[in-house]
């Protein structure tokens, strides 16, 4: 607009010049220096002009920049769930009208008191709701990462877990393959215990396998008569051929029990009653094995039941000749696995 004036003024003067040819020298130098004025103030209107043309492209560049970083921090913040979003959406709202509060403050600035006061309480309050958004999300960002920290750990605890239970899978081999071994040792050993004993199951022998042990079980008219706990021949010949059979299994662990029916027992001499009775013919029995073998005597131990474990319960002749029995409990020592579960 400046430079429209100045070239309608330049024109005028010509056209005067034109007119007024017989101006005086002093009105034609005042022209002239006006002319120069009106020149200078052209250029200085242009460098104006180009320099604010430059600080125009400038903050174009910047407001360009601003754009591409905000539109980098819009997809940054996209990857932070649902919950970040909400609040960057309620947060971006809040500075809208934040911002449409400060041009508001502008505007009323002149108007009534009241009013004026009652929007600068609504901008304090804008601003606080801000800055309270703005805690809600630096502490979600907090617990985001301590999220992804959690569930690192516990990406290493499950390692550690997988790791521990395929340990434990290959003890759990190890131990199912030494039962196997066991349960093979002790059909092993009670073949070796029946091939020794050839000609006496006929005679009040059994050999049966239970509960992970043999069980070699000798009825009374085998091994003693009624009342006593002396062993007879042929029990002694049973016993010496068994003996070493136990003696070569070391790793067997010897138990002998003796049992007697609920027929209470006649006092002689030093016995009282069928327990006793019945743990004087367990003694006698681990004798005679000792006497016959080489068998380390840690391995036998002789305990009496008495009465009170009866094969039959009946009351009948038949049911307690089958009660009164000396067993001989066969067991393998179990010190490998007991290491292997603790």
């Amino acid at each position: 607009m400046r430079t429209r004036k100045f070239i309608n003024l330049i024109a005028i003067s010509v056209i005067a010049g034109l007119i007024f040819s017989c101006v005086p020298a002093r009105q034609f130098e005042e022209m002239k220096e006006k002319k120069e004025s009106c020149e200078n103030e052209r250029r200085e209107l242009k460098k104006t002009n180009e320099n604010l043309t430059t600080e125009n492209n400038e903050l174009k560049a910047k407001i360009d920049k601003l754009n591409i970083d905000k539109n980098a921090l819009v997809t940054d913040t996209a990857i932070k769930g649902n919950a970040y979003r909400t609040l960057t959406v309620q947060y971006d709202k809040i500075n809208e009208l934040y911002k449409q509060l400060l041009e508001n403050q502008e505007k009323l600035r002149a108007g009534a008191d009241a009013e004026t006061q009652k929007a600068m309480l609504l901008l304090q309050q804008t601003r606080e709701e801000l800055q309270r958004k703005e805690d809600e999300l630096r502490a979600l960002e907090a617990r985001l990462n301590q999220e992804r920290a959690n569930l690192e750990e516990m990406k290493i605890k499950n390692d550690l877990k997988e790791k521990e239970l395929a340990a434990k899978d290959a003890r759990v081999k190890e131990l199912e393959a030494k039962l196997n071994a066991q349960d093979s040792l002790l059909n092993a050993l009670r073949r070796k215990v029946a091939d020794a004993l050839v000609g006496f199951e006929g005679d009040g022998l059994t050999i049966t396998n239970k509960n992970g042990k043999v069980y070699v079980s000798l009825d009374e008219k085998l091994l003693f008569k009624s009342g006593s706990w002396t062993v007879e021949p042929r029990g002694i010949e049973a016993l010496k051929k068994l003996a070493p059979v136990l003696e070569q299994n070391p790793d067997i662990n010897i138990m002998i029990e003796g049992h007697t029916d609920d027929v209470p027992y006649r006092s002689s001499g030093n016995i009282e009653d069928n327990w006793d009775l019945s743990v004087k013919r367990a003694t006698s029995v681990v004798k005679i094995l000792l006497s016959n073998s080489k068998i380390d005597p840690t391995r036998l131990t002789a305990g009496g039941r008495g009465q009170y474990l009866p094969v039959d319960p009946a009351k009948t002749p038949e049911a307690r000749a089958k009660n009164r029995r000396t067993e001989i409990i066969l067991t393998p020592k179990l010190d490998i696995l007991y290491e292997l579960m603790k």
